[in-house]
């Protein structure tokens, strides 16, 4: 399985979520990168993705982009083959 990586903040109910979805199809490590603890973080995410909100979400190289963006991938059957490595 590829590795994610997922930028939150401590009380984000998106965040919450994104992360079930992803636990639910078989991702059992998520590294959480807290820009409420580092603004450099948040910087870094913002020049990445354009995005200021969180959380944003990365499966190995693609940016997935928000916990709604991930839940429309999953909904239309393109998070699992993503997940997994060519």
């Amino acid at each position: 399985m590829l590795p994610v990586k997922m930028y939150t903040t401590a009380v984000c109910p998106y965040c919450v979520r994104a992360k079930q979805l992803l636990k639910s199809r078989g991702v059992e490590h998520i590294e959480e990168v807290r820009v409420d603890l580092d603004p450099a973080e948040r910087e870094r995410m913002m020049s990445i993705t354009g995005r200021r909100t969180v959380p944003q979400i990365f499966i190995g190289d693609t940016h997935v982009g928000g916990c709604d963006d991930l839940m429309a991938l999953d909904g239309r059957g393109g998070l699992m083959p993503l997940l997994q490595p060519t």
